[in-house]
């Protein structure tokens, strides 16, 4: 039988719960989570849209500070505040939404900074096309949901993407090329 010392047993004791912690998973509440984006139109303004419908999880292992984002957004639920516009961007010239559905985020790597989630580095598939793209984290937090007493996280992340890397070329160089992604996340623990 082997002997531990009795101040290494103790030391053992008294390391907090979290640091043998399991990852945690959330559910994306779709009530509290808004992709959305802005594009130069005509060098004239900065237009801006957003994503109704969206789906996915996250899996955070804050003591070891490792995680990942699993994130399934519904294209056709383009809101741009116009009718007119919302049906020319769900068709062929822009996301194509008849033949591709979702667009889809899939983390490669979470990167913390302290207790808080920093980056997020994964695959982004848009019309079909798969691009690596880096999340820079703005703001991130876990607790209790003080309305529902519930566990739950939230972030709010961006990135940029050139639209023409996913094959939409429509109306370049007038209308951006880039396009500035934001994402504002709350997820539900499981």
């Amino acid at each position: 039988m082997i002997r531990l010392p009795r101040n290494l047993l103790l030391l053992a004791a008294a390391l907090p719960l979290a640091a043998f912690a399991a990852p945690e998973s959330y559910t994306i509440d779709p009530t509290h989570t808004y992709p959305n984006f802005s594009v130069s139109h005509l060098g004239f303004s900065t237009m801006h849209g957003r994503f109704d419908n969206t789906t996915g999880k996250l899996t955070l292992d804050r003591a070891a500070k490792t995680g990942s984002v699993d994130i399934s957004i519904a294209t056709a639920s383009i809101n741009t505040g116009l009718q007119k516009r919302d049906d020319h961007l769900r068709g062929p010239d822009f996301f194509n939404t008849a033949e591709f559905p979702k667009m889809t985020y899939q983390s490669t790597a979470v990167k913390f900074k302290g207790d808080a989630v920093d980056t997020v580095e994964g695959k982004l598939t848009l019309m079909g096309i798969t691009k690596p793209v880096t999340l820079t984290v703005t703001a991130f937090k876990c607790g209790d949901n003080p309305m529902s007493k519930k566990p739950m996280c939230g972030a709010d992340a961006t990135a940029h993407i050139k639209r023409s890397d996913f094959g939409m070329k429509y109306g370049l160089p007038g209308l951006g090329d880039e396009l500035k992604l934001s994402f504002e996340v709350e997820a539900i623990k499981d």
